[in-house]
């Protein structure tokens, strides 16, 4: 069998009774997590943005926008895509560096909506759709993730294996799906170097081409057999060290949902090890900013390559910077969706601690990465007295998880602008496997609950 057949086959076969209760109650954790998300971003300009484009070419109402209205799947997956990675607070996977929500659970959405499905159903084909993007995630990285955006790339998989599991592909029409979503698979990490729109472009079109590859599966449409280990497919031409056995280990086993992380502070996954490193030091001693000496941080390469800017014009190219993160949170005490702001961003006393930054590459933390993303801080004062503090895994990491009250917290804090009932909804959505997909949206993702915002 190839790889492709493999994944085919265990998505196939999963089914809602296979899951542990752990597994139900976990996946429903990353819906509400998505949808809070989802929310926040949805009156961002680059979601406005799709939005008013889709409008201008139409579609049927078949499926519902975070942003209000009804449009046809596909621009519903778009827009509801691009939503939820906009805020920087969608959840992550260590491993496989993917924030897996802001792909699956909009193809997921829409297809269970559009085809009156139930909430058992769609909490399975998450639970699948996440279990494909992050093996082939771990495949391909770190090498793969330099160049390209693993959720936009990997993450394509993972709707394509949702949708094909809501539409009820046989092995055969899945692996198809996943041979052209794998064709599909597109995103590169330059956008950031201008802080641009594009990365809300990525998740928007991996949640939309995985839809369509397994769609168009169901019509017959076939795709490459062996697009992920073939001397032309997926590992060949998108990574320079691949391990295929990551497909394979344990499959059928712990569903890898479980690993799934949920994002704190409203940045780069990456610049949350120094940052709780920040406020580890902040909470424990007694000091004013204008004392500080320097700040310097070390940690693993991929923060370098991603988040070292000591310099940044925008609000969005902060929430990238290890230096305005570490020096935010040091002024602050916190990092959260209302802490970047015009305010932060043109504050000179954060720009005088971010020039107090240093941030360094560290062996420890690069040997340990991607299944650690750790960080030390070391805050030395002017009177030569120095604090620190060291972290393997940020808050939200399986190892130190953010339960459920938290998480809770967390979707009302971003919704309360946004929704009628924000605890209301989160217990409807707690409750998801009770009920059918479009009965949840009736009463959550409608004009009428999210209307306030608008």
């Amino acid at each position: 069998m190839t790889l492709t057949e493999v994944l085919s086959e265990f998505v196939y076969h999963l089914k809602y009774e296979d899951l542990e209760e752990v597994d139900v109650d976990f996946t429903k954790l990353c819906i509400l997590d998505w949808y809070g998300s989802a929310l926040a971003g949805s009156s961002e300009p680059p979601v406005q943005a799709l939005k008013d484009l889709l409008e201008e070419w139409g579609g049927n109402p078949q499926a519902s926008l975070v942003t209000g209205g009804k449009s046809s799947v596909g621009n519903a997956v778009l827009v509801n895509g691009a939503a939820s990675h906009v805020v920087e607070l969608d959840d992550i996977h260590k491993s496989s560096i993917i924030h897996a929500g802001t792909v699956v659970i909009p193809a997921a959405l829409a297809i269970a909506e559009a085809h009156q499905l139930s909430g058992k159903e769609m909490i399975t084909a998450i639970a699948a759709g996440y279990e494909v993007c992050y093996r082939i995630g771990e495949a391909v990285s770190p090498s793969h993730y330099y160049y390209f955006h693993n959720t936009a790339t990997c993450g394509t998989f993972g709707a394509a294996a949702a949708v094909a599991k809501l539409l009820k592909l046989n092995p055969v029409q899945m692996a198809h799906a996943l041979g052209n979503a794998g064709s599909q698979a597109a995103g590169l990490w330059e956008f950031i170097e201008d802080g641009a729109m594009t990365k809300q472009l990525h998740t928007a079109k991996a949640a939309y081409n995985g839809t369509m590859a397994a769609v168009l599966a169901q019509k017959s449409f076939t795709g490459a057999s062996r697009i992920l280990e073939g001397r032309r497919g997926f590992f060949e031409a998108m990574a320079e060290q691949a391990d295929a056995q990551k497909i394979t280990e344990g499959l059928g086993q712990q569903l890898k949902i479980r690993e799934n992380s949920f994002k704190i502070h409203a940045s780069c996954r990456h610049t949350h090890p120094s940052v709780d490193c920040v406020l580890k030091i902040k909470n424990a001693h007694e000091f004013q900013v204008e004392e500080i000496r320097s700040i310097k941080v070390k940690t693993y390469k991929t923060v370098l390559e991603i988040t070292d800017k000591p310099v940044v014009n925008s609000i969005y190219s902060s929430k990238f910077s290890t230096q305005f993160c570490a020096a935010l949170a040091m002024y602050k005490g916190s990092a959260s969706l209302s802490d970047f702001n015009e305010e932060t961003l043109r504050s000179q006393i954060i720009k005088k601690l971010m020039a107090k930054v240093e941030v360094k590459e560290d062996a420890y933390y690069e040997a340990a990465y991607p299944e650690k993303w750790g960080a030390s801080v070391e805050v030395k004062l002017q009177n030569g007295i120095s604090y620190s503090a060291h972290t393997d895994f940020p808050k939200g990491d399986p190892e130190q998880p953010a339960d459920k009250d938290e998480l809770v917290k967390k979707f009302m804090e971003l919704t309360g602008d946004k929704l009628v009932d924000p605890l209301g909804e989160a217990s409807l959505i707690l409750k998801l496997e009770e009920i059918n997909v479009p009965d949840w949206i009736s009463r959550t993702i409608s004009t009428e609950n999210i209307g306030t915002a608008q």
